[in-house]
């Protein structure tokens, strides 16, 4: 089968790394991605299933390999050479349409879970994510024993797999994992929100992390004032139409949330600010803005992923701020003290009406120079989320001729 794999050779990242800065599409074309045609992946053992992809997400992790940028820290955590794709929707042999969640967890390497009903994202130990019955991989789309979603066929345990209604459509499934991703970062927003009338929670960047960080937010944090720093007017629009209160311009965004707040600013940083902020951006400069207008002992939510950046942490110090990664999804507590898990609440958000208009094209994987480059400059071009489509073709039906056409109506 044909499929787009990243092999780990010095040379190709780095001129990945050069042409970047270049162009997305030279990136893709000389980098470490390549189509190449390969067998498909046997089933590691008991509990394992095929899945047949039908669209697979491009995400910033995926570009960030791609485009050589990908941080070193996940060296350890990845085997080559691998086939990205881990927001994925597609059918297993038996033709039930399901959505992945891609975490490869306990269950996946033959450990025992956690904790009874445990997602594949829980525990606080990683050691099983390098070691057991597979080669290491954090996720499904990172790992040399499973393939990803950027080919035709790929394995999951049946500890990540979930079914979805016949009444979803792909678009909306092949959203499910960003949603879930989005959901994950708005519930850690809680622990500093309790207590509070109508707290509120910035949220800076509106790509699809920051859009389904949103989406959370409305749904699942009640009461909260939502203000969004979002660059372009789809964006903007989407933030409105997915619940957020104040949208500004990211430079606007701590003038925005100073109103909110009734915050004075001194120097650079806001006297008080926005309870809770969620980076869904993750470079130093975006960091830095967080921390000026979160407020003193407030929570800010890194969802973007930052690799290496430079960042004054005085004011953090200073004001006692929290900072928290929020990496995929696992179990959650929700406000009313219950537990779900967050894949379930995904599916829950991703048939909500109009959700599927985030996915803004899909592609072909023969022409993944071309899918790269348009996800790569999604915000300026009006897009949000690109997928590959692997769905086999629809073949057009030829019209009947009168003759034949027993249901043509005189007029």
């Amino acid at each position: 089968m044909k499929a787009l794999q990243v092999d780990k050779k010095v040379a190709k990242l780095g001129m990945a790394r050069v042409m970047s800065t270049l162009s997305p599409t030279a990136a893709a074309k000389y980098g470490p991605l390549d189509l190449v045609t390969i067998d498909p992946p046997a089933l590691p053992g008991a509990g394992w299933r095929r899945v047949h992809t039908h669209l697979a997400g491009i995400c910033g992790s995926d570009l960030a390999t791609v485009e050589g940028q990908a941080s070193p820290y996940f060296d350890d955590w990845v085997s080559f050479p691998f086939v990205p794709g881990h927001e994925v929707v597609g059918h297993l042999d038996d033709g039930r349409r399901v959505v992945i969640e891609p975490v490869l967890g306990h269950a996946a390497r033959g450990f025992a879970p956690p904790f009874d009903g445990a997602a594949p994202g829980d525990g606080d130990d990683y050691a099983h994510l390098a070691r057991g019955s597979l080669e290491p991989g954090i996720q499904i789309g990172f790992c040399n024993s499973t393939c990803g979603g950027w080919a035709p066929q790929f394995v999951a345990h049946e500890s990540q797999i979930h079914e979805i209604p016949d009444t979803m459509t792909d678009e909306q499934a092949v959203l499910v994992e960003p949603a879930a991703g989005g959901i994950h970062a708005a519930l850690l927003t809680l622990p500093v929100l309790a207590g509070i009338d109508r707290p509120v929670v910035a949220v800076l960047g509106a790509g699809t992390m920051g859009l389904c960080a949103i989406a959370g937010l409305r749904r699942h944090v009640p009461g909260v004032q939502i203000v969004v720093g979002a660059r372009y007017p789809h964006q903007q629009a989407f933030a409105t139409a997915l619940g957020a209160d104040v949208v500004a311009k990211p430079d606007e965004l701590a003038r925005a949330v100073r109103r909110l707040t009734g915050s004075q600013m001194i120097g650079d940083h806001l006297s008080g600010g926005a309870d809770a902020t969620i980076d869904a951006v993750g470079t130093s400069e975006s960091i830095a803005d967080c921390l000026r207008f979160t407020r003193p002992r407030g929570r800010v939510v890194l969802m973007g992923m930052p690799a290496q950046v430079s960042v004054d942490l005085t004011g953090l110090w200073h004001r006692e701020t929290q900072l928290v990664g929020a990496y995929t999804y696992g179990t959650e507590t929700m406000p009313d003290g219950s537990r779900r898990r967050t894949f379930d609440l995904a599916i829950e958000t991703a048939q909500q009406p109009g959700f599927e208009r985030l996915l803004s094209a899909t592609y072909r994987i023969d022409d993944y120079t071309d899918a790269l480059a348009h996800a790569a400059a999604a915000g300026r071009r009006g897009a949000v989320k690109i997928a590959f489509d692997l769905r086999p073709p629809v073949k057009p039906v030829a019209p009947a001729s009168d003759a034949d056409d027993s249901t043509k109506v005189s007029q």
